[in-house]
């Protein structure tokens, strides 16, 4: 008679940092989709906005935050965490209306997809086992934001947001908010700037709408994957930190 062994499987620690640094190396992929779509390049899409727009893009961003966390927050209890099809086909939705209207509508619409964003950062992290209830979680799913946005051009390199970490107080929130504001600013303005495109509007907002959800959404997973790897393997976050930005280094091959 044979006897299972009830041992855990061993973890392959550098399979799983392998398999997180790929997925953040594509997480951009679709962003360069968009910026083809619309012409131009991310640098020069901000430019396009009006200046008292540009000008008060980061003190927007912080409402859009604030807003976003108490509406995230609360629609917890009565909206359940969403497959990642239907976040996407929503995003895309409103991403059109939003660009239909040109500029005033894509600003109505910022706050309400900064909330779906968030949402599905939380339904990440509750999928790595997560409890979107813990203030120390709440905190990891705003820094998400603190990634490169879709349409950086960004290649991985700058994993800062990973290994960002803030001391619990009661102000704290409002730390990570600030702190992540400037950042998320130029991200968000790229992306109002890409809605207003001329006669592409509409398109153009489904588009950037669709990379932003599949953008942040791998980025949760890259961000919570390593934190539950590190839990579950027994092996400092740190040290994972530094062997993903090894994985990141490395050049692409080609066949």
């Amino acid at each position: 008679m044979q006897i299972e062994s009830s041992l855990p499987t061993p973890i392959d620690v550098e399979a799983e940092i392998e398999k997180l640094a790929r997925r953040y190396k594509s997480a951009g992929g679709l962003g360069i989709n968009v910026l083809n779509l619309i012409g131009g390049s991310a640098d020069n899409l901000i430019e396009r906005l009006p200046e008292g727009i540009r000008r008060n893009l980061e003190s927007a961003t912080i409402t859009a935050l604030n807003q976003a966390m108490k509406a995230a927050h609360s629609s917890r209890s009565v909206v359940p965490d969403q497959a990642s099809w239907l976040n996407q086909a929503v995003s895309t939705a409103m991403g059109a209306a939003g660009g239909a209207g040109g500029l005033p509508t894509a600003l109505a619409e910022l706050p309400v997809t900064t909330t779906l964003l968030l949402r599905v950062i939380q339904g990440v992290a509750v999928e790595h086992g997560f409890d979107p209830e813990a203030e120390s979680v709440q905190f990891d799913c705003v820094q998400v934001f603190a990634a490169a946005g879709p349409l950086s051009g960004d290649d991985g390199a700058d994993l800062g947001f990973l290994s960002a970490r803030l001391a619990l107080s009661g102000k704290a929130m409002q730390a990570v908010i600030a702190n992540i504001a400037p950042k998320l600013a130029v991200v968000l303005g790229q992306k109002l700037a890409a809605q207003t495109v001329p006669v592409l509007g509409a398109v153009a907002g489904a588009a950037t709408n669709y990379a932003y959800t599949s953008y942040y959404e791998d980025v949760a997973h890259v961000h919570f994957g390593l934190r539950k790897l590190a839990i579950d393997a027994d092996v400092p976050h740190g040290d994972l930190l530094a062997q993903l930005e090894v994985k990141m280094a490395k050049p692409k091959v080609t066949a």
